[in-house]
């Protein structure tokens, strides 16, 4: 397995929540549910990236318009539900999952935190006019919360139950380093 970057699987969504013992702790109307992996290789450039591709990427079409493939989340006002699943660096050792490729629970803990500030301040710099997705620094300041709530995430570690609508269905693979 080549992978050695961050990986994102995007669904374009109707709807989505994540439950932990039996009770919903994050969930969007329509959007990106976004399960994120982290491997063991992976540098503040590769959080930078996936957060461009995630908030930018253009997977609607603007109601009325028929042109297609023409809105990101942003634009269009939607949401955002991140959920970080390891397993997307697990490879088959006969039968058996092995999971080494992911970083470890601790350092990915602190890097995934991060990242879920990283996407929520980059949200609110390109739906509050400013443009551009903001660099680490720059998105762990203060930001509306009106606009932070469109950003939601699941619970670090957790063993939870990711229910969604997809719409489409539309799924993108995106890899920090291609």
């Amino acid at each position: 397995l080549g992978i050695r970057c961050m990986r994102a699987i995007l669904q374009r969504v109707l709807s989505a929540s994540v439950s932990v013992d039996g009770r919903i702790v994050s969930q969007i109307g329509p959007g990106i549910m976004c399960l994120i992996g982290i491997s063991r290789d992976d540098r503040s450039e590769d959080r930078e990236y996936i957060c461009r591709k995630i908030l930018n990427t253009r997977l609607f079409t603007a109601p009325g318009s028929d042109k297609a493939w023409d809105k990101s989340v942003t634009q269009m006002g939607y949401e955002v539900l991140l959920v970080s699943q390891f397993t997307l660096y697990g490879i088959l050792k006969g039968n058996k999952p092995d999971f080494h490729l992911a970083m470890g629970s601790g350092t990915s803990q602190q890097f995934y935190g991060e990242f879920v500030d990283m996407v929520r301040g980059g949200y609110t710099s390109l739906t509050s006019g400013k443009g551009s997705t903001p660099a680490l620094s720059d998105a762990a300041g203060p930001s509306s919360s009106a606009m932070e709530s469109r950003v939601k995430d699941g619970v670090f570690g957790a063993h939870m139950h990711v229910e969604l609508v997809n719409d489409g269905p539309v799924t993108m693979i995106v890899d920090s380093r291609e």
